[in-house]
């Protein structure tokens, strides 16, 4: 290829938004080159990888926004630890059929169990799904939405937890809640009835 076309292809890369093409060219061009590969092969290659580069980077920027406290997958969780879990259920759980029924899921039981690593790992299984993600403590929600609401702008910190496909509200039922800080989490679970799912713990 010449050093021209070369320079063109880079070009209109960076202008369609395509860096991985931009920088990867001349090692699939080697590839091409050494698999003999077709036209429509070659094609094929190129956009499945500069797919799947973007994936990645949308991926890792819903995990940076969605403020979960780290990173957990399912395969990670030590079912040994915790023999009265059905790992069967947590596998259905995380078939997602319940973010695309926009349910809600429980986790219940005494701290120090996973419930939280559980919510997290079905929260990034969400996330490399596509659906959008979002991560909080209930004692944190509750000050948020109070803070909102006393300066007139709880509508605006509404859409905060109503806006994601999963919201995560994390360590529920440690802390009592006043009458004032249980009307306000209700709003926001009758909100997202049926517009979205909810992962307690």
């Amino acid at each position: 290829m010449s050093e021209l076309v070369t320079a063109r292809i880079r070009a209109t890369a960076t202008k369609l938004g395509l860096p991985h093409l931009t920088q990867s060219l001349a090692e699939y061009v080697g590839r091409a080159d050494a698999g003999q590969m077709a036209y429509l092969d070659f094609l094929d290659l190129v956009l499945e990888e500069e797919l799947a580069v973007r994936e990645e980077r949308r991926f890792r920027h819903a995990l940076r926004v969605s403020r979960l406290p780290h990173y957990k997958t399912i395969e990670e969780y030590d079912f040994s630890y915790q023999p009265e879990l059905d790992p069967r259920k947590v596998k259905d759980l995380a078939t997602l059929a319940f973010v695309e029924a926009r349910a809600n899921v429980a986790l219940l039981g005494p701290p120090g169990v996973g419930k939280t690593h559980l919510a997290v790992a079905l929260a990034v299984a969400a996330c490399r799904a596509g659906y959008t993600i979002y991560f909080t403590t209930l004692d944190d929600m509750v000050r948020q939405l109070k803070a909102a609401d006393s300066i007139g702008r709880l509508a605006s910190k509404l859409r905060t937890y109503l806006r994601p496909n999963v919201l995560v509200v994390d360590e529920v039922g440690y802390l009592p809640l006043e009458r004032d800080e249980a009307n306000l989490v209700f709003q926001m679970l009758s909100k997202r009835y049926e517009k979205g799912s909810t992962l307690l713990t």
